[in-house]
């Protein structure tokens, strides 16, 4: 698979490491209307910035000849009623209803971006073996394709992006892997014992979960309590679902 580091980062600014340290940038919707290297960072600028990069996004899905995209590791932030009056929260992104795995055509796909850009939510997205969208930290996306995608790259450089080829660092493989099942104490989110799982139960994680064939089971998965027929026997620890909440997690 092709992988590509898309950023607004330019990489002359990176030092011999790699680290992006000899110039200063806005890293997050956060700064907006804060002066960096003595420019002030106004909405309309970030919204550019924005629009570039989802735009991008559905570029590269054109040179893939892909329509729709699933959802993966889903994470839906607590909007606070503050951030509800801010001019980067619409009233739209109510009206999408997100799931693990979820099957997302390209206008929704653009609304989902602006989310995660402005950090509302986070996911990754993929489309089986042939296709992926990762976001990472400080405004940095990575994008995957059995396509060299040379329209894409070529549009995304001509709207002042960078595309670099780079492995993917959210990109795990099968071998690389760790699956266990954490618990915390009810009404507390701080884990208190963990458990590696065999790797080699996929087809049936796949169905507890209700995912797709193509979903790679990576992420964070709650347990119900009707599934400790299945996980029980996986683990020493006597699952106690009356003092504990148990996660299935898979990661590096």
């Amino acid at each position: 698979m092709n992988q590509w580091r898309v950023t607004k980062y330019n990489p002359i600014y990176r030092d011999e490491h790699g680290h992006f340290t000899l110039r200063e940038e806005w890293t997050s919707p956060s700064e907006i209307w804060k002066t960096i290297n003595g420019e002030v960072l106004t909405l309309d600028k970030y919204l550019q910035v924005e629009a570039t990069y989802i735009d991008s996004i559905i570029k590269f899905m054109d040179a893939s000849d892909l329509d729709y995209l699933r959802v993966m590791m889903l994470s839906i932030n607590t909007i606070s009623e503050e951030e509800k009056t801010s001019a980067l929260y619409y009233k739209d992104f109510e009206k999408i209803v997100l799931q693990e795995d979820k099957i997302v055509n390209r206008n929704e796909i653009r609304q989902i971006c602006k989310m995660i850009l402005r950090d509302f939510i986070f996911c990754q997205f993929y489309n089986e073996d042939k296709f992926f969208v990762h976001f990472g930290w400080d405004y940095y996306m990575y994008i995957g394709s059995y396509v060299k995608c040379l329209p894409a790259i070529e549009f995304a450089v001509n709207n002042d992006l960078f595309v670099e080829s780079m492995k993917s660092p959210y990109l795990l493989s099968e071998r690389e892997l760790i699956r266990t099942i954490a618990w915390n104490e009810v009404h507390s989110k701080i884990i208190i014992g963990e458990e590696e799982l065999s790797n080699n139960l996929l087809d049936d994680y796949k169905k507890i979960f209700h995912l797709s064939e193509e979903h790679p089971v990576i992420g964070s998965f709650r347990i119900r309590e009707e599934d400790r027929e299945f996980f029980q026997p996986l683990i020493k620890h006597q699952m106690d679902f009356k003092k504990y909440e148990y996660f299935f997690n898979a990661g590096d």
